[in-house]
């Protein structure tokens, strides 16, 4: 019988709706440097390349905040993790928001704001894992929407602000926000997870093991979310230039990319069932292969129905590979170190979803068509499954002997 307060108890599901706002809200971070990028370009009077480098700082921040701010979850507790991110975002969109120059504005989105971000992702999932087992792949599904959530209510707001107020104005404000929201928020979550508990008398469940030496399984697990996710950013990162180029204009290309979002928050939410049934590998393995799926579906799909249709599916199909790293990282590895390791899983899809993006600009250029860029994205996902099979196969392998 569980404890009150405990593992799967009432207080864990009250703790996991805290822990999705903070996401949400952390999610400011991530989608408000996209709506405002040719705003912030008329106002400084910069090309394109030179705005586009403060989404590379962010991005940059974002990456090594998920390791930082991991690890920090690991030794000091989630709840000064996120006071930090919240402090750290309120302080990135003020001084953004002051900015007087282009390098400023880079500098405050990478180094507090990318940074701040990424303590609301990867360290609350690991946080959200620790709390649920009976349900822990719906619980860290849930916790991972939170990013997919922030990315269909922000953006609309964000752009009406700046239409209304102006960008400067736009962003003091959701730095407040983040100040008066977050930080307190954060108290909410200063009881230790139950693992300290278990450690103490011994009564952890051990990991599985794959046979590999732990960072030979980190660097793989790291491989597999590169290789997802480079292949998810053809479609996420080219959709509406896609359209574009197509005939159909930019409008119809944005709202392939919301239907792609919203799918994938029911996506995630499902894979979140799934691991519950069948484990973070298997779910990689079905994710994966479904992905192929609607990788393939894109190159043979050219038609305005087609691509709402495929797009939409894209969405159910992709969301829940990301969460499934961090339900991987769980079976595999103690908990005390689940913040930073799952940091740097999550870490590498960040990683491939910047790389890809940028191999599919490339190979457009050198082709004059996105068709080799889509294959290139198939590829790359053809890796990823091969891992998530090979890790399937050893385990069942090494279960079989015991």
């Amino acid at each position: 019988m569980r404890q009150a307060g405990g593992v799967d108890s009432g207080y864990a599901w009250a703790r996991l709706g805290v822990t999705l706002a903070l996401s949400t809200l952390g999610g400011f971070g991530m989608w408000c440097i996209v709506v405002a990028l040719p705003v912030v370009q008329g106002d400084f009077n910069i090309s394109r390349a030179d705005i586009s480098f403060a989404y590379t700082t962010t991005m940059i921040g974002f990456c090594a905040g998920g390791v930082a701010m991991g690890w920090l979850a690991d030794r000091k507790g989630i709840a000064p993790t996120v006071g930090i991110g919240g402090l750290m975002l309120a302080a990135g969109f003020a001084s953004a928001g002051m900015a007087p120059s282009p390098g400023w504005f880079a500098v405050a989105q990478g180094v507090l704001v990318g940074f701040g971000s990424a303590a609301t992702f990867a360290p609350l999932v690991a946080d959200a894992s620790h709390w649920f087992e009976k349900r822990r792949g719906m619980a860290v599904a849930i916790c991972a929407s939170g990013n997919y959530l922030a990315g269909t209510i922000w953006p609309p707001l964000i752009e009406l602000g700046m239409r209304t107020h102006g960008w400067r104005t736009t962003y003091l404000t959701i730095g407040v926000i983040c100040l008066v929201t977050m930080v307190p928020l954060s108290l909410a979550l200063r009881r230790p997870p139950p693992f300290h508990a278990d450690e103490a008398t011994g009564a952890a469940a051990p990991p599985r093991s794959a046979g590999l030496s732990p960072q030979a399984l980190q660097a793989l697990i790291a491989v597999a979310g590169l290789a997802c996710c480079i292949a998810m950013s053809m479609p996420q990162v080219h959709i509406v230039a896609y359209c574009a180029d197509l005939g159909y204009g930019v409008a119809r290309g944005a709202e392939m990319l919301s239907l792609m979002l919203g799918f994938g928050i029911i996506s995630r939410i499902a894979s979140g069932w799934i691991a519950d049934r069948v484990g973070g590998v298997v779910t990689l393995l079905i994710g994966s292969v479904m992905q192929t799926v609607a990788l393939i579906l894109y190159t043979i799909s050219d038609s305005l129905t087609s691509l709402y249709i495929v797009s939409a599916l894209f969405g159910l199909f992709q969301g829940g590979l990301v969460p499934s790293y961090a339900i991987i990282v769980r079976e595999y590895f103690p908990p005390r170190e689940a913040g930073l390791r799952v940091g740097i899983a999550m870490s590498a899809t960040i990683v491939g979803m910047a790389l890809g993006g940028w191999m599919g600009g490339v190979l457009f250029d050198m082709t004059g068509s996105y068709r080799t860029a889509f294959l290139n994205g198939i590829a790359w996902n053809v890796a990823n499954a091969a891992i998530g099979w090979w890790l399937l196969v050893r385990q069942g392998r090494r279960t079989a002997l015991a």
